[in-house]
């Protein structure tokens, strides 16, 4: 399927981005677009690739190809370059400080920018509270106590700390009860309405094709098939492959 040209030039752009490890080639020859204001899904089955696509972009994993963050391109990303350019990950498994509390976990997400004269931290902090009034709740309560739909929102809290223009979701449906899932597509819907790039890796497809712009099939590392994201939820092998009926009660509840 070809893909529609975006009316927004592209905030994150893909060319050819292949991953080894090893003699095995786990992604291969994968490229895609994030628009400015805009969410990109990744679907596809487990194995297909997806994390290791997401930990290539950030840096943390060697890759070849070429990506280009606001028309500036790099062959060879690291954590800290696509820190700088303002893109953050937020991993599968959260990655909090258990033993810090709430408040500590998200003042650290924006160290990065502690040097940033224009940067409040304060302010910030209010406007992580006032989007997620749980933490607040929770603010002075250890992280490793809260329950799993809170640690996915302290994990989207202290990436939005750092004020990123790009944020990378790692599965943030993974584990969760399905009430928690539709709490969390609604946080990432209002996100891309203040204007925040999302590249969302997710295995509920039926979620990540109802919330984003476009959407990529990954199959066995590579691209299988991409489009309008409401034009693949409708495309019947799709639906047979990824929204058959076992994932029909996702509907109602990401609504």
């Amino acid at each position: 399927m070809t893909a529609l040209a975006p009316t927004t030039p592209p905030l994150l752009s893909v060319r050819d981005l292949s991953v080894s490890y090893g003699p095995i080639e786990a992604v291969s020859g994968i490229s895609l677009d994030v628009p400015e204001g805009h969410i990109a899904t990744v679907i596809g089955p487990n194995g297909a690739g997806k994390t290791t696509l997401l930990s290539a972009l950030m840096g943390i994993l060697p890759s070849r190809g070429a990506i280009t963050v606001d028309g500036v391109e790099t062959s060879s990303p690291t954590i800290a370059r696509m820190i700088a350019a303002g893109i953050a990950l937020v991993p599968e498994q959260r990655a909090l400080f258990a033993t810090m509390t709430v408040e500590d976990n998200l003042v650290l997400g924006g160290f990065r920018r502690h040097r940033d004269p224009h940067y409040d931290a304060d302010e910030t902090l209010r406007d992580v509270y006032g989007r997620f009034p749980r933490l607040w709740e929770r603010h002075r309560q250890l992280a490793g106590t809260l329950s799993g739909g809170e640690r996915q929102m302290l994990a989207l809290g202290r990436a939005l700390m750092g004020k990123p223009r790009l944020l990378m979701l790692d599965e943030p449906s993974l584990g969760l009860a399905p009430l928690v899932v539709r709490d969390v597509f609604q946080i990432i819907a209002e996100l891309k309405r203040t204007g925040v790039s999302i590249l969302l890796v997710e295995q509920n497809a039926r979620a990540a094709l109802k919330v984003a712009d476009h959407a990529y099939v990954l199959e066995l590392g590579r691209v299988a098939m991409e489009g309008p994201a409401a034009e693949l939820a409708d495309d019947p092998r799709i639906v047979a492959a990824y929204l058959g009926k076992t994932s029909r009660h996702q509907e109602m509840l990401t609504a």
